[in-house]
């Protein structure tokens, strides 16, 4: 039976907490035995989260029993939090078979010292925060979840789900962990690597309405010409102040963006729809098969194949 500590702190995303809780409660449902999940506090009282829920916790955390899967969750509390926690976690996060984090817990990893010199993400909004304030860790904003050896960060809120089904695929099976994700309906889980948003999320809105009708179209008709000198003439303005512009309004060239769209609707079809992989290609702009592998393998590390097959939706509960 393998024990997980999850830390619990006032200021706690209730999220970060429930999500991964349920998915190794799920488990330990199918698997007796598996799992035991424990919650600690620093000192053993109820604490209450962001969002004003009131979560009880079953030890203090000087009196909790060594874990083999340490979970540290995220929230407004880790922004300001109390020295003896980070002392715990300096002196016990060490000793843990695997350290796990959702959120913003990784900045609590970070301030104990427990990610220096690894690769980790956060929170796609503080994964600046993250690097500059600790410049010894290889700070990643794009995946959902990170794995450096025993230590695995995740992204916001729902990822630390993805993770701990990724998990639980990892100690019991995936099968185990399918029935879990059904159950919650969710997706089996989303590759680690895969983006923490949308495109259009990623980058910012363009304020000026040719620049954005652009953003629209781009969105629209992802298998069009979408060369800059085609966008340009769309948004009546030079390639060359076009290109600047689109850059200094969205935060990002006008060929990332591009790049990013038909990623994101290839994914889509992948997940949503039987159609074959060179149908896909076509319609996603890529024009061939092997030009949307080239693009998946660079940007997900897995072929569209192996997306599809991971990533395929859950339909009964």
């Amino acid at each position: 039976m393998r024990t997980l500590l999850v830390v619990l702190f006032d200021g706690v995303q209730s999220l970060d907490v429930t999500g991964p809780v349920e998915v190794f409660a799920g488990a330990e449902l199918r698997r007796p035995g598996s799992y035991r999940l424990v919650t600690a506090s620093l000192d053993g009282g109820p604490v209450r989260t962001s969002s004003g829920l009131t979560l009880a916790a079953d030890h203090a955390l000087c009196d909790a029993p060594a874990p083999h899967t340490l979970i540290v969750p995220g929230g407004q509390g880790s922004r300001h939090p109390d020295e003896r926690l980070l002392d715990w976690l300096r002196e016990h996060g060490p000793r843990a078979d695997r350290l796990v984090s959702v959120c913003t817990g990784a900045v609590l990893l970070a301030r104990a010292g427990l990610l220096d010199g690894r690769r980790a993400t956060t929170h796609w909004a503080y994964c600046d925060t993250l690097a500059r304030h600790h410049p010894e860790i290889e700070v990643d904003p794009d995946p959902i979840y990170v794995r450096d050896g025993h230590v695995a960060t995740s992204a916001g809120v729902t990822s630390g789900i993805d993770l701990a089904l990724a998990l639980v695929e990892e100690d019991l099976g995936r099968d185990t962990a399918l029935t879990i994700a059904r159950h919650l309906v969710v997706f089996l889980r989303r590759p680690g690597n895969q983006a923490q948003f949308s495109a259009q999320l990623a980058a910012q809105t363009a304020r000026r309405e040719p620049l954005r009708e652009v953003q629209q179209w781009i969105s629209e008709h992802p298998d069009d010409d979408l060369t800059v000198e085609a966008l340009a003439a769309r948004a009546r303005l030079s390639p060359r102040h076009f290109a600047r512009a689109f850059q200094a309004e969205t935060g990002m060239p006008p060929g990332r963006y591009v790049d990013r769209v038909r990623l994101e609707h290839a994914r889509r079809l992948l997940e949503d729809t039987g159609d074959g992989v060179e149908e896909i290609a076509r319609a996603s702009g890529y024009g061939t098969p092997e030009a949307m592998r080239r693009a998946f393998v660079k940007a997900l590390g897995a072929s569209p194949a192996e997306y599809r097959r991971r990533f395929r939706p859950a339909t009964t509960p």
